[in-house]
């Protein structure tokens, strides 16, 4: 209704300023400037109202999105987590290192290394991977000196050589019955030409 509204007095409003004017006599020229002033008002006061019609003005100072579009948007657990995911958090207390790849990739790339070091018993890599392999290699050790059904399946789950591992459990009690733990050590080396990363021999005691 009040658009319709609106509209009409819009029409007339400018059906009124735009119509032409006669000559005024003498006698209506103090009449004339009224009805020019009148006719300014009234179209003020109808493009007000048009204007309310259509949406443009409103009584609220709060200009951000409708309840509509709040409404649309999805309310998922990690929409709340964008603030603090674009912030660089430190790493303070994670002993995990990522070496740079995913966890399937750092998964696969750690078990080759432990099959590596048991196979030859000495290998070069990177200092990073070497103190992170060590552990798993201590592992794998103590599993074969374990000797037991479940510790050679959860070893066989590990290292990628079946052979590898009844060897492993065969000469594990022998090698390494009175250690107990650091069955590996890390020697540092010479840095690799090229990146300039660090290098280290990781070898079986």
């Amino acid at each position: 209704i009040s658009l319709s509204l609106s509209l009409s007095l819009l029409s007339v409003s400018l059906s009124l300023f735009c119509k032409k004017e006669q000559k005024p006599s003498l006698s209506t020229q103090r009449a004339g400037t009224t009805t020019n002033s009148m006719r300014v008002l009234f179209l003020l006061a109808t493009l007000l109202v048009g204007a309310s019609a259509f949406g443009v003005t409103s009584s609220s100072s709060f200009h951000g999105a409708s309840m509509a579009t709040v409404a649309e948007r999805p309310t998922t657990s990690r929409t709340a987590d964008y603030g603090r995911a674009d912030m660089c958090m430190m790493r303070h207390r994670k002993k995990v290192a990522k070496l740079g790849k995913p966890a399937d990739q750092r998964k696969a790339l750690l078990r080759a290394l432990t099959t590596e070091v048991i196979r030859h018993g000495r290998i070069k890599t990177t200092f990073v991977r070497a103190k992170a392999v060590r552990k798993y290699v201590d592992k794998m050790i103590q599993l074969g000196k374990r000797g037991d059904l479940h510790a050679r399946r959860q070893a066989m789950g590990w290292i990628y050589d079946k052979q590898l591992v009844h060897s492993l459990f065969d000469a594990a009690p022998d090698r390494y019955g009175e250690r107990n733990g650091g069955y590996c050590r890390v020697l540092r080396t010479m840095p690799r030409k090229g990146d300039n990363a660090k290098m280290a021999f990781i070898e079986l005691v």
